[in-house]
């Protein structure tokens, strides 16, 4: 008696999701990088 697998084409189709949240990820990085940026910009602009 064999056992049932899955297709393997089943394991692939979660990858865009993947992708997609790693380039979520991604950008919340540059944005937090941006937003660090601006705030030390900021800090050191403000007395002048």
């Amino acid at each position: 008696m064999t056992t049932h697998r899955a297709d393997r084409r089943v394991a692939v189709d979660g990858r865009p999701v993947g992708r997609t949240v790693t380039v979520g990820l991604a950008l919340a990085v540059l944005a937090g990088l941006g937003w660090t940026a601006g705030m030390i910009y900021t800090l050191v602009a403000w007395p002048m």
